[in-house]
Formats: structure tokens, sequence, C-alpha cells
């Protein structure tokens, strides 16, 4: 078995898919993407794709080798995530070329049932207590949110009141038995979040997300030590030697994610990482099918796993959503909060390829906002 054809998808509403065509006709899909610089990661993939031709798709592990470090120049979000989707579309073939799961190859299942949880409030949050509900209502155990807007490097009284104040409303919408994981989304700088921790501690949330912007895990051990909330990180980290400072200021949650880090093949190791420092799994995934049923096969095979992102009725989606591109949507049916484990081969979900190959047809060209404060500077989105 060679890899005959490796093709890319530009569809709606930011997505890239990678197909990897077997000459025996096996397919694979992966989704390597860079949100809003989709059309460079596909560059990308055509680049590599001059390795993979001709390749035996099974040896995995050696093209991830290849793909990552073949090049004199190496890693960023870019190249990270054009490996990333083409070795989530290899380990779907090898999976489908065995008639077997990829939890499976990882090892096997260590659960039967992945927990999920959705997003509510958007950019700017604002309308909480209505979409909590209705998440609430759908089964779902937990949800996350975003602390905060546009956000000043000191906040004033009124501005960290108002954080506490959506955490505090999200909080009496859920009860004491669920959850719910706030984001700073590196838009808060260290003492802001420093101040914004203490506030929100005794609300109970399940984490925090990025406190601090990535290139700042300098900072991360004194907001570990100054606060009781779990703290989490890692959507913008592409490595296992990226996540190693973050694991060692003791982060609570590592957040990988299947389309940027590298992969499967790369997110297993970046998860014993983790394991190695107390840290739980929590894969980032608010894009498509692909890259949610990668992380649901690492899900099912990793022992500290934690709770899975998914990008249900995101804000992000306008003009498709995650069940737009599949011929079965049974695989994302969640039951009470909870993805069960199927025995379907490979990522566990069929691609509409017609579906696919039309919307490629008019594309996308999907780019984050940027954002100013009230002054005119620039202000982290």
């Amino acid at each position: 078995m060679k890899i005959a054809r490796v093709e890319t998808f530009l569809v709606p509403p930011r997505w890239l898919f990678c197909r990897i065509e077997t000459d025996d006709g096996v397919v694979g899909w992966g989704e390597p993407v860079v949100e809003g610089r989709a059309e460079v990661v596909r560059t990308a993939v055509e680049v590599l794709a001059e390795h993979l031709v001709g390749q035996d798709p099974l040896r995995i592990q050696d093209h991830w080798q290849v793909l990552s470090k073949g090049g004199f120049y190496r890693g960023g979000p870019v190249l990270s995530s054009a490996v990333a989707g083409i070795d989530q579309a290899l380990w779907d073939i090898a999976g489908r070329a065995l008639g077997v799961p990829v939890h499976t190859l990882l090892g096997g299942p260590v659960r039967d049932s992945v927990r999920v949880y959705a997003w509510v409030g958007g950019d700017e949050p604002d309308r909480l207590k209505e979409e909590i509900n209705a998440q609430v209502e759908a089964g779902f155990s937990a949800v996350k949110m975003n602390a905060a807007g546009r956000t000043p490097p000191l906040g004033s009284p009124a501005e960290t009141a108002a954080v506490v104040q959506r955490v505090a409303a999200a909080r009496e919408a859920l009860g004491p038995h669920r959850d719910v994981a706030v984001d700073f989304h590196g838009r808060f700088s260290a003492a802001n979040a420093r101040r914004v921790l203490h506030e929100i501690a005794p609300l109970h949330p399940l984490f925090v997300e990025e406190p601090v912007l990535p290139e700042q895990a300098h900072l991360l051990p004194g907001l570990v030590a100054a606060s009781s909330v779990p703290l989490a990180t890692g959507e913008r980290l592409y490595g296992r030697a990226d996540f190693l400072p973050a694991l060692t200021a003791g982060i609570a949650v590592a957040q990988p994610d299947l389309s940027h880090a590298g992969g499967i093949s790369e997110v297993t190791r970046i998860a014993s990482l983790a394991e190695t420092f107390g840290a739980h799994l929590a894969p980032h995934c608010p894009l498509g099918p692909i890259a949610l049923a990668a992380s649901l096969q690492v899900a099912f095979a990793t022992p500290n796993f934690l709770i899975q992102e998914q990008s249900r009725g995101i804000h992000y989606n306008k003009d498709a959503d995650l069940l737009s591109y599949l011929v079965d949507t049974e695989p994302f049916r969640f039951v009470d909060g909870q993805a069960r484990r199927t025995e379907l081969p490979g990522l566990g979900v069929v691609i509409d390829e017609n579906a696919v190959r039309a919307a490629d047809r008019s594309g996308h060209s999907w780019r984050n906002p940027v954002w100013r404060h009230a002054d005119g500077s620039f202000a982290e989105w």
C-alpha cells in the first residue's frame, strides 16, 4: 500500500481538511489548520506532500519525524499544524486498513465515554444565563466562557467586578454539581490575572485557561503559587518542548490542539509527559469534525484525560457547523454531556466527500478580529 494522492479543501466556516488516498483506495482524513491562516497551512501541506506520495502510509512515526524535523528550520504553528492534519489522516488510514479504531492502535481504550463541554457567551460575553440554561437542557454538565472581551493591562474595580459577576452568573445557573471553565484567552496581564483569580476562586471554576500569553510561561509559577484555581494552557503550544516549561511551572491542565500540536502522534506524547507532572489532558478543539474525532480517539486511550472541548453551536460557526460534513452524525450525539466510545474504524467518522468538495469551490477567507483599546492601541483578541 502506497500513498497515491494528498488533497486539501478550504471549507466554511474556517477549516481546512486534508484527504490522503492510497493506491488501493483507502482514504484517510485530517484537519490541518491555523485559524485565520488556513491558506498558508494549505501550502505547507502541499510542500510536505512531496515527501509522502509513493510512501507506505503505515510508517506514521517515521513520516512524523521526517515532516517535523527533515527541514533545517522547524516548529511553529504553520508547520506543526500541517504535520498535525497529515498525521491524523495517516492514523485514519491505518485504522481503516486494519479494521479497528485508532484508540485500539494507541493501546486500547481506558474509558467508555468522554466528557465534553460546550461554549457559551462568545468573544465578549453578555447573554450567559440563557445560553447556559440551553446547554444544561441539552445535557451538558460543563461549559466554558470567556472571562472578558478586550482587557486593559490593569483592570478598574468595575472591570474586575464585571468578570466576577459573569462567573457568578454562570455558577448560579449551573449549580454546585456542574462545572464552568473560564478562558482568559491571553488577554490578561500577569498582575491583572492574579487579581481576578483571587476574586473568582470562591466560585470554584474547573480551570482558568491561558491566564497569560503562551510566551510568558516564565510568569506561570507565580500565578500557580498565588491561586488555588487550577490553571490550564496549551492551545498555542506546538510540541513537548513547548509544554515542558508550563508543566514545570505547575499547570493543572494541558490543552494541546490535535490540529496544531503535531496531531495524534505528538499529543499522545504530550499527554504522557503531562502525566509525569500530575497534570491532566483537556484537548483544545473549537474546530471541525475531523479534529474532534482525532481528539476523542486520544481521549479514549489516555489515562490522565479530563474533558474535551467541542464546537457545536460555537460563535465562530456561521456558515457551517460541526455536523455539516458528516455522512452519519451519530458519533457526535452527546448523551448527558458524554461522547460514547464506538468501534468504528479509523477516526470513527465518515466524511461527506461531495459536501466537502462543493464547499471548497467557494472556500473561505476567515480572519480573526483585530481589537484596539479605547486609546487606539493594539488589544489582545
